[in-house]
């Protein structure tokens, strides 16, 4: 079964960091796309981050592009989006998804986790 649970979130001011993480369980993330999303309040989800199975590649978000890192850890079993120079439009609930789509274009997602949230406030 697909598992992943975020953590994580907080409440920071304008220009800290934050790293959340993204704990699977039940696949390999070798067999599976793995996006970063977010939903500010009355707002359509966004995407941040996501890694293509297929060939490793990773793409951002033009909001977030140059601040925030997505990676993961050898055990290859967690993942993390290292969030630098946050700004209050960055204030959303964040969310990992996995798919099986070998591309992050065009795929559909099926398990999510439950969310974290992050809010940026002076």
């Amino acid at each position: 079964q697909v598992q992943l649970m975020e953590s994580g979130g907080g409440l920071v001011q304008p220009g800290s960091s934050l790293r959340l993480s993204c704990e699977t369980s039940g696949f390999s993330l070798d067999d599976y796309t793995i996006g970063w999303f977010r939903q500010a309040p009355g707002k359509e989800r966004e995407g941040v981050s996501c890694i293509n199975r297929s060939d490793g590649i990773i793409y951002y978000g033009d909001s977030v592009k140059g601040r925030f890192t997505f990676s993961r850890d050898n055990a290859k079993t967690t993942l993390y989006l290292q969030m630098n120079s946050l700004k209050p439009e960055d204030t959303a609930i964040y969310y990992c998804a996995a798919t099986t789509s070998p591309f992050c274009q065009g795929a559909h997602w099926y398990d999510w986790g439950q969310g974290t949230q992050v809010t940026v406030s002076s």
